[in-house]
């Protein structure tokens, strides 16, 4: 694309300042767009992890990572730097179609796979799971949070039984109480309701499934938990996952309720208050669920720049390489979980963003483009790395993460995921205004992003990291189009086949984008600067520890109130 052509079609669309727009030539539209389209090709089978679609992106992204100039950034293998990190994985797949049934007072319940429940293959080691007449409680929102004076499992004794529970806190529906209000916690994400059940023993849980405080629908449900599974290798799984892990629809939750004698809606209601107790539902659940499992390898993809001056010193960029493979058939017959915007965009950002910082003078701190395996599993080329840094985590100045790309035109706005206060959000926001743009917090904090993509990883082990969102307010349909085209993503494509690259897409907000991550990404790779989090930051204590190891100075932290515009300040 010419520099002129694309610089006068933009300030006339935009009417940026022209500073601003020119900046922006560093970054290609048309190369951006074939990274795209070349991943999410149906050649590529969805990108799943330890299959033949994962070889092919580990083969692509290292030849166009050494294309565009940078250097390997891997393990070191007799004496030499790869292109890649190992992650081993556990990977347990159904051999059979799992059979479920539940026996009630009003009589049997048959759960079909896929439609009334979504039963996941094991990942605590075992390879059949055989229950019978196992009783069921209804355990709330599953939650033990000691620093809120909360716990629904009181004094009874969950082990070796079913527990349903409510997926996010408490908080969700009313806006307020003893869990921040709509923005999720960590006790609200599923992944933490199979982490407690299984430290109380539980036989295994059944978490009810409603758009709404879910944040998806059913096929997102399905679609992510009838494949195969992985899990990083543990010395002891079961203390991190029981052996029955599912969700059931909610129509199959009032039906289960109801033989009870129970009304839904009213234990919904008793669940949201401190005095909860887990309730007998006065059922057995009986299944059969048989799995081949095995370890494999993943990889994690790297490539970097070291610093001319600090080179133990690392800025890394971030983004998952991987999407959800071959799955089950959607209405239109198609397996293929192409992941076109989830996550081929953050990754042709990596290569993109490669190419323009070894085009310029080399920065003083190293600067590492990290693509992630196994996000759609669970974080766990994130969080393989985090446990297995290839760089020190105490001299890792801060993680740029990005999934998912603008695809729908350039944005007046930008976010990021969830209302993390952190010195990074600073700078993005001080960036962003010399782009002309503003800062809008996250509009769905009930959907904890915040804990949904790979830079959280690196958060709970202390690195200042956000993962950027493209904004909503878009120059052509502002707010109302931006927001009915997220939905309709979100409900139609989002974990589905329907996730394929269109030619018709406008990447034009795209490259403002990465343009404003690179100038924050150099701002941070030639300071001396160490970027924190805010002062009651759950990540501010862990950071802290590892003060002594870095030189430089520490900014204050940042205020307790989220940045925003000078309009909305007003």
């Amino acid at each position: 694309m010419k520099r002129v052509r694309w610089i006068a079609a933009t300030a006339i669309a935009l009417a940026l300042p022209v500073a601003a727009t020119a900046q922006q030539a560093q970054f290609d539209e048309a190369k951006l767009r074939e990274h795209i389209r070349i991943l999410s090709d149906d050649s590529f089978e969805g990108r799943g992890p330890a299959t033949a679609g994962e070889t092919k992106t580990v083969q692509y992204l290292t030849q166009q990572f050494q294309a565009a100039g940078l250097q390997p950034g891997g393990e070191v293998v007799n004496g030499q730097r790869q292109w890649t990190q190992r992650v081993p994985l556990l990977k347990s797949d159904h051999v059979s179609t799992p059979t479920v049934s539940i026996q009630t007072a009003a009589g049997p319940m048959q759960l079909a796979q896929g439609e009334q429940i979504a039963v996941r293959s094991p990942t605590n080691g075992q390879q059949q799971i055989a229950l019978s007449n196992v009783p069921i409680l209804f355990a709330g929102y599953g939650v033990t949070a000691p620093e809120r004076q909360w716990d629904d499992f009181k004094d009874a004794d969950v082990r070796g039984k079913l527990i349903v529970v409510l997926v996010n806190d408490p908080d969700f529906e009313g806006g307020e109480g003893n869990f921040g209000g709509k923005a999720m916690t960590y006790y609200g994400r599923w992944t933490y309701k199979y982490e407690e059940a299984a430290r109380r023993g539980a036989a295994g849980v059944l978490i009810v499934h409603e758009s709404e405080p879910a944040s998806y629908g059913w096929a997102t449900v399905k679609n992510s938990n009838t494949i195969t599974m992985f899990d990083i290798v543990r010395q002891n799984p079961a203390s991190e996952h029981t052996g029955f892990e599912s969700w059931i629809q909610r129509d199959t939750a009032v039906q289960l309720f109801k033989a009870a004698g129970l009304d839904f809606n009213q234990a919904k209601q008793a669940a949201k208050r401190r005095d909860f107790r887990p309730i007998d539902l006065k059922a057995t659940l009986s299944a059969n669920v048989n799995a081949k499992t095995e370890v494999i390898t993943s990889y994690n993809v790297v490539g970097m720049l070291p610093g001319k001056t600090r080179p133990d010193e690392t800025v890394i960029y971030t983004a998952h390489h991987d999407h959800l493979g071959i799955g089950l058939p959607d209405a239109n017959g198609d397996r293929i979980y192409n992941g076109a915007l989830d996550n081929s965009t953050g990754t042709a950002h990596l290569i993109e963003q490669g190419r323009a910082f070894a085009k310029k003078p080399r920065a003083d701190r190293s600067v590492v483009f990290l693509a992630v395996a196994a996000e759609e599993k669970g974080l766990l080329g994130s969080e393989y790395y985090a446990s297995n840094p290839l760089y020190p985590l105490s001299k890792t100045v801060g993680i740029l993460n990005t999934d998912g790309g603008a695809i729908y035109g350039p944005a007046r706005d930008f976010s990021i995921a969830g209302t993390a206060k952190l010195d990074l959000l600073d700078m993005l926001v001080a960036e962003g205004k010399r782009q002309g743009r503003r800062f809008t917090p996250d509009p769905r904090v009930e959907a904890g992003s915040f804990y949904r993509s790979d830079h959280f990883p690196f958060a709970k082990v202390g690195v200042p990291a956000i993962s950027w969102r493209p904004g909503t307010d878009l120059v052509q349909g502002g707010t109302a189009r931006g927001k009915a085209l997220q939905d309709e993503y979100t409900a139609k494509r989002y974990h589905q086949p329907a996730d394929e690259y269109d030619p018709n897409w406008n990447l034009t907000g795209m490259v403002r984008d990465w343009q404003l991550l690179h100038n924050v990404g150099q701002q941070l790779a030639n300071s001396g600067d160490w970027p924190n989090w805010s002062s009651e930051s759950e990540f501010r204590a862990t950071r802290d520890q590892s003060a002594g190891e870095r030189g430089g100075s520490a900014p204050a932290a940042p205020t307790d109130q989220p940045p925003a515009s000078d309009g909305e300040r007003g």
